[in-house]
């Protein structure tokens, strides 16, 4: 690295270092101090650490303004030169009780109800305390008054219930260093910039509409083109891996989901159930909107005998599902209530499972590697023994787990346990993305299952002609198309790579003369599938490569009186301008390549 190159700066998240741990939950208790200083009347709830900062939940009559972050952040920065001592003092319960009465704190006391004995106190010198287990720095003057800031306020319900008191949250953040927090800042501007929500409005790729309703996105042509795009992409690679497309309903009896336990597990995140009248609702029979796929897929597979020289067998399909995820947990593309899976259901013998899973993890790294997306680890979602949420033996938890512990260990694959991740009817081997920002989400995932077999009683005939139980491999590469094309405008920054982007080339006339020119231009364009629109607006020249570049198009097109005399096209790209003149013919062919390629640059020369 040359020397004036300097080594990029590492944001580690909270739960990766205990140092920051310490600061961050410290850093609450001086907010939660230096708002109850400057304004008496707030209360305090609950002040913890986040994985890129903190937060503290007040009750508080008026609500904070920019203003007051300002002010609360000043009196923060006080109290931290003052080096104040943090004190852990543990009491009993009646002791505690006594003092958060003295204070007039009501959600101190229910807080208090629910904590295990000891009950410690840590105290800010001997001027604020609150109910805490720590951990803590053992004095104010450990953090760097420049390496904090206050964020943001967001209203928050009392215990996350909406039935219960709205509370103001403030947010904020807290590193070793200012220059973490700088790079933080920078991060954050960034991650503003490529919001997908702003870009994709920007870019007219989806919108939401209130009479429609929240997490419902809407589609537009271009919008539809890149999911278009991208479902073709991976049905044509499934089609060459032995999948086979099948179509499912988007509702069905609930009879359904207490066979495969969703009712029962699931229940609070699926639709309500649509029932015929007073009597069938209490019964719960009825109707509801699918939350998964994979109850169908079972249904398909029963529909008749099948032997061991029929498995394995791999149905696939996009298929949209429902769930109703609170209003104040969804976000843009990444969380709605209507979403399409790229879902896949394998039914294997057992002996079939190891080289099947091996099968999915490499289409799944095909998928991320044509995509772009190489920065990723895998995350072994393993079921919680202590958990009722799961269905299912000890054994059979037991056997699939193995399966993809033997699948990661033989690829070599970097990974990682998460205990409590599992689906409720399985484990997974869950993809886990780290983007430009360095912010992680989970893209494609792969389970093992052996629960809903056994609930649906399935079966198969084996080469000794007995009965015997099909393993169940459930697979989505994308996770969802929704989650995935918000995630690529951000990680493109809505520069798209030209296979994948919406409109690939736009044809700029000069004058009203080259128009019908460029019309048979794009028309030949058209017939080999190239996205080709022509701009009919009349703007001068620098007007329409201006507009072409705010919409992000790789290719333009320029077409003057030259340019219809010698049946040509001057090319300029967003990546490196001017590039040349072309021959038609010429054009299309590189064109094309790079689609069929799946080339992220387009070789001019």
């Amino acid at each position: 690295m040359p020397e004036s190159a300097a080594a990029p700066i590492h944001l580690p998240k909270t739960s990766e270092s205990d140092r920051l741990k310490r600061i961050r939950h410290t850093t609450s208790h001086i907010l939660a101090m230096a708002v109850q200083k400057l304004f008496p009347k707030a209360q305090v709830t609950i002040g913890p650490w986040i994985e890129n900062g903190f937060y503290y939940d007040f009750d508080h009559p008026e609500p904070f303004s920019e203003k007051d972050l300002k002010l609360i952040e000043k009196e923060m920065v006080k109290i931290i030169k003052r080096k104040l001592p943090v004190i852990r003092e543990e009491v009993t319960r009646e002791e505690a009780e006594r003092r958060i009465r003295e204070l007039g704190e009501p959600y101190k006391l229910e807080i208090l109800q629910d904590l295990e004995e000891p009950i410690t106190i840590y105290h800010l010198g001997d001027e604020w305390w609150d109910l805490c287990a720590g951990p803590h720095v053992e004095n104010t003057g450990e953090i760097n008054p420049k390496a904090i800031a206050l964020e943001s306020v967001a209203g928050a319900y009392w215990r996350g219930d909406e039935t219960k008191a709205q509370l103001q949250r403030i947010y904020g953040t807290a590193w070793e260093t200012p220059e973490q927090l700088a790079e933080y800042k920078r991060r954050k501007e960034e991650a503003l910039r490529r919001d997908h929500r702003k870009l994709g409005k920007e870019l007219g790729l989806f919108i939401f509409a209130d009479p429609v309703g929240p997490g419902l996105p809407l589609w537009t042509p271009k919008g539809t083109i890149l999911r278009l795009t991208l479902e073709d992409f991976l049905k044509k690679e499934q089609l060459k891996r032995g999948y086979l497309p099948v179509v499912t309903p988007h509702i069905a009896r609930v009879d359904l989901f207490k066979t495969s336990g969703h009712w029962q597990k699931y229940k609070e995140d699926m639709f309500p159930l649509m029932a015929e009248d007073a009597e069938a609702a209490a019964q719960e029979q009825g109707f509801v909107l699918k939350p998964m796929n994979c109850p169908f897929h079972i249904q398909i597979y029963k529909s008749e005998l099948r032997s061991y020289r029929d498995l394995p067998l791999r149905l696939a399909e996009f298929g949209t599902v429902y769930r109703y995820e609170q209003s104040g947990e969804l976000g843009g593309l990444t969380r709605v209530r209507g979403f399409t899976v790229d879902d896949s259901h394998l039914f294997v013998t057992p002996e079939q499972l190891d080289t099947e899973f091996l099968n999915v993890v490499d289409l799944i790294l095909s998928v991320f590697r044509c995509l772009r997306l190489n920065k990723f680890k895998a995350r072994l979602s393993f079921r919680d023994p202590k958990s009722d949420k799961y269905i299912g033996s000890d054994e059979a938890w037991s056997k699939a787990e193995s399966a993809i512990q033997r699948a990661v260990e033989q690829l070599g694959m970097e990974h990682f346990l998460g205990i409590g991740e599992a689906a409720f009817y399985g484990p997974k081997l869950d993809f886990i993305f780290e983007d430009a920002l360095g912010r992680e989400w989970q893209l494609g995932t792969v389970q093992v299952d052996y629960n809903l077999p056994e609930r649906f009683d399935l079966e198969y005939v084996a080469e000794d002609n007995t009965r015997r139980r099909p393993v169940m491999i459930h697979r989505a590469p994308f996770g969802s198309l929704e989650r995935l094309i918000g995630i690529l405008i951000e990680e493109y920054a809505g520069d798209f790579p030209f296979w994948l982007a919406p409109e690939q080339v736009r044809l700029l006339p000069v004058g009203d003369e080259q128009r019908p020119y460029a019309e048979r231009v794009a028309a030949q364009l058209r017939e080999q599938g190239v996205r080709v629109s022509v701009d009919r607006s009349g703007d001068r020249l620098g007007k329409q490569i201006r507009n072409a570049e705010t919409q992000k198009i790789p290719v333009m097109g320029i077409i003057g009186a030259k340019e219809v005399e010698s049946e040509t096209v001057s090319i300029r790209t967003r990546a490196d301008g001017d590039v040349g003149t072309f021959p038609v013919k010429e054009l299309i062919e590189k064109l094309t390549s790079a689609m069929t390629a799946m080339n992220a640059n387009i070789q001019w020369q």
